[in-house]
């Protein structure tokens, strides 16, 4: 790394090691309720529901990729995001469960058709499964929850977010309507993602 690009990210880090992490989870609640306002005011035009739906998987699958972004930007710039992974993660996991509860009470208002659908529809049955993966990520992501499991079946237990991630990405694609480009954006990102992952975890273990 050149000198001035580390000079950049230490300036960076510095600054950004005085920000606290708290103002991500109120971000994100503030522009969820801001979606369901405009849902309830006509602002998500003529089928509320399915837009806010939407935008709310939306959300969470971007929140989720930012997540995935934070080892790769230490590793190529320096600039260490470490410390907000927790709360981009969480957001994550809030915006997930108010898109199913979107679709589970508003769209089908039928809570005794949840599991009929998901088995019905194979788009719901993968999406749901990645709702699925990230329910003991959310749980356990809390100091407490480390020191209990201990490091490293904590690390192992987060892996999870690879497939659920690869999932929701699946789940999008599926769900929309005449192939637009942006779910396959989505989704080459998340691939490539995985595969750096995958390549410096070969990398550490053919140098261990």
């Amino acid at each position: 790394m050149p000198v001035s690009q580390q000079s950049l990210s230490r300036a960076i880090n510095s600054t950004l090691r005085r920000m606290p992490a708290w103002p991500i989870y109120f971000i994100g609640a503030a522009w969820a309720g801001w979606l369901f306002y405009l849902g309830l005011t006509g602002g998500l035009g003529p089928e509320p529901i399915n837009a806010l739906e939407r935008r709310y998987g939306e959300v969470a699958l971007q929140l989720l990729v930012a997540g995935l972004f934070v080892t790769p930007l230490r590793t190529w710039t320096g600039v260490n995001l470490v410390k907000f992974r927790r709360a981009l993660g969480l957001t994550a996991f809030f915006y997930v469960l108010a898109h199913f509860l979107v679709w589970a009470v508003l769209d089908l208002r039928n809570l005794a058709r949840i599991g009929e659908e998901i088995v019905k529809r194979p788009y719901i049955t993968i999406g749901f499964a990645a709702f699925l993966l990230l329910i003991p990520l959310a749980l356990t992501s809390n100091n407490i929850s480390i020191k209990r499991l201990g490091a490293a079946t904590w690390r192992k237990l987060h892996r999870l977010t690879y497939p659920a991630v690869l999932l929701g990405a699946i789940h999008y694609i599926w769900l929309v309507k005449g192939y637009p480009i942006e779910p396959f954006i989505y989704a080459a990102v998340i691939v490539g993602l995985l595969l750096v992952r995958l390549r410096w975890t070969r990398l550490r273990s053919a140098t261990a």
